[in-house]
């Protein structure tokens, strides 16, 4: 029959731990040294040097078995646990890092959400949302670029708290332009980083071309390529010119279009992905359903099934010692003042 292991034991209520580390200070406070009542004796220093101050063996004994009773109580109170059974699930987990454009041509409205004109980044938020939302077993990023990039959002697993700061992703944050090879390069970085996942993707979201930073995307699809990184890039918006509103309430034009759908093309190529167009905002969703079918890997993950209550060895355990330390203390470990 196999022995139980240290793992196979766990805590239900594991903070009630904490009131351990009270335990210490009062054993500090039970042995500093303090005043002591007293009848003054005009020639007590007579017989000062005669003897040595000493501490009761007795008590501290005493003191030892309620430390140790408190000890074993607080442990009862975290309510252990012998785990008698687990469940295998199989459930999906990768990596993955949205490299959203958050260039000035994001706040073009061409996109219609309820019926409301809505510009790209905001149409792109809401479904990246949803996107998260569904991967639940993934770790999830967010890398934001458009002259330079920038991290709102680290790779994490806690995707309420990546919910509620996508907002960090916003234009103006960076200088203008659009580096597609300075946002696929740092969003491979940081999935580099994840050491311990084999599947890493790049879901890029832009709505133009190439026109700032140093690396080519190109180059830097090829070297997301070679750390096995994925690459699936979705082109925004719709053609021709558009107008730009402003945050300070001006209205540009945004001159020609520049979007570059061969280049997208190109670029999930190398990275062994695939090139989506979304135009509209239902096709913008279909694109993220479609990389969420894709993009599955199996891991296993234990799901305890049943445990044993052991919360009542450490009970016992507690009122036995508090128990001795009392009956000793009363009987033969009994002090009184000589």
């Amino acid at each position: 029959m196999k022995m139980p292991s240290l793992t196979d034991y766990q805590f239900a209520e594991p903070w009630l731990l904490l009131l351990l580390l009270a335990l210490p200070v009062l054993a500090w406070l039970r042995g500093r040294r303090g005043s002591a009542p007293a009848i003054l004796f005009p020639t007590a220093f007579l017989v000062r040097d005669l003897g040595r101050p000493s501490r009761s063996a007795a008590g501290a004994f005493t003191f030892s078995l309620a430390l140790l009773g408190l000890a074993a109580a607080i442990i009862a109170l975290a309510r252990p646990q012998r785990v008698l059974s687990y469940e295998e699930d199989k459930t999906q987990g990768i990596a993955i890092c949205l490299c959203q454009d958050v260039s000035l041509s994001m706040l073009i409205k061409d996109y219609y959400v309820g019926g409301v004109p809505t510009d790209r980044i905001t149409a792109a938020k809401r479904v990246m949302r949803d996107f998260i939302r569904g991967r639940t077993s993934d770790r999830i990023g967010i890398i934001a670029f458009a002259g330079a990039p920038y991290l709102p959002c680290p790779l994490t697993m806690d995707h309420d708290w990546l919910e509620r700061n996508i907002e960090r992703v916003q234009t103006g944050v960076a200088s203008d332009g659009t580096a597609i090879g300075s946002g696929i390069a740092a969003a491979a970085r940081r999935l580099d980083l994840e050491k311990n996942v084999k599947s890493k993707v790049i879901v890029l979201i832009t709505d133009g071309a190439n026109n700032s930073g140093r690396l080519s995307p190109p180059d830097a699809a090829r070297l997301a390529a070679t750390l096995g990184i994925r690459i699936y890039t979705i082109g925004l918006g719709t053609p021709g010119e558009h107008l730009i509103p402003l945050p300070n309430g001006r209205v540009i034009n945004s001159g020609r279009d520049e979007f570059d759908e061969n280049s997208l093309i190109e670029l999930a190529r190398i990275g062994h992905g695939a090139f989506y167009r979304a135009q509209d905002n239902d096709a913008l969703e279909h694109v993220f359903s479609t990389i969420d079918e894709l993009e599955r890997t199996d891991v296993l993950k234990h799901r305890i099934v049943e445990t044993e209550e052991v919360f009542y060895w450490f009970a016992g355990a507690a009122a036995a010692l508090l128990a001795l330390g009392l009956l000793l203390g009363q009987t033969v470990l009994r002090t009184s003042p000589a």
